[in-house]
């Protein structure tokens, strides 16, 4: 195992209150090294995507440690965590979450404004030529193919240049042949900025490139295997 780029110590995590509550996440410890592509599989309802929600400080536990670059998030202020995830975590969704008012330019370019990056439309133009919409810059999600609004979300996940990228499902709305492409897309950005990568998905073949797989079964993590990524 490499240095660490996260690590949870014994995390504990119930959705809803009362009698309504439900314990997803179970005492689970885990580490993932710097530059580590790690598939998170495992049955529907299982906690695996909350589980990635947790290591991309989109949740906070109920009890436990979730480190990030050494740092633990849980014990910071909301707003704090924000701007940690802002600098530190890119996440691409499985529905694409694109601002649909915006063009594909303007959604890449968010995270650097919100960052308050000077030359934000000129980053975000670049990332979109790197994956393959230079001549789509100014159209908006409604004239993008499911295929093409997954680059825009993958663009605007690695424009701050992030040391962990998060995927859920991120091939899930998409047909076979656009699917592998995406796959490829993000395989080969991990590999070029030795990205850490957490991958949640049900598609065995997605989660055989991975490094390693983690399965999550009833909120714990039940078992740990290495691939050998085809």
């Amino acid at each position: 195992m490499t240095e660490p780029a996260i690590r949870l110590d014994s995390i504990d995590l119930h959705l809803g209150a009362g009698a309504s509550a439900v314990h997803v996440l179970k005492d689970v410890s885990l580490s993932i090294g710097r530059g580590e592509s790690v598939g998170i599989v495992g049955p529907s309802g299982s906690g695996k995507t909350t589980l990635l929600m947790v290591l991309a400080g989109l949740e906070r536990p109920g009890k436990g440690r979730v480190e990030i670059a050494g740092r633990n998030i849980v014990a910071m202020s909301e707003d704090a965590v924000a701007a940690f995830r802002g600098r530190n975590v890119g996440i691409v969704f499985q529905s694409f979450h694109l601002i649909p008012n915006m063009t594909a330019l303007e959604n890449v370019a968010v995270p650097l404004e919100l960052a308050g990056v000077d030359d934000a439309f000129a980053r975000a133009e670049r990332e979109l030529a790197a994956v393959g919409l230079a001549e789509r810059v100014t159209h908006y999600p409604g004239e993008l193919s499911g295929g093409e609004q997954q680059r825009v979300a993958i663009a605007r996940a690695i424009v701050a240049n992030p040391a962990i990228l998060v995927a859920d499902e991120p091939t899930g709305n998409l047909d076979t042949a656009t699917g592998k492409q995406i796959a490829d897309l993000l395989f080969q950005k991990q590999r070029e900025r030795g990205t850490t990568l957490l991958l949640v998905t049900h598609d065995p073949a997605l989660a055989a490139r991975c490094e390693r797989q983690i399965r999550v079964r009833s909120g714990r993590v039940e078992a740990e295997a290495r691939e050998v990524a085809a």
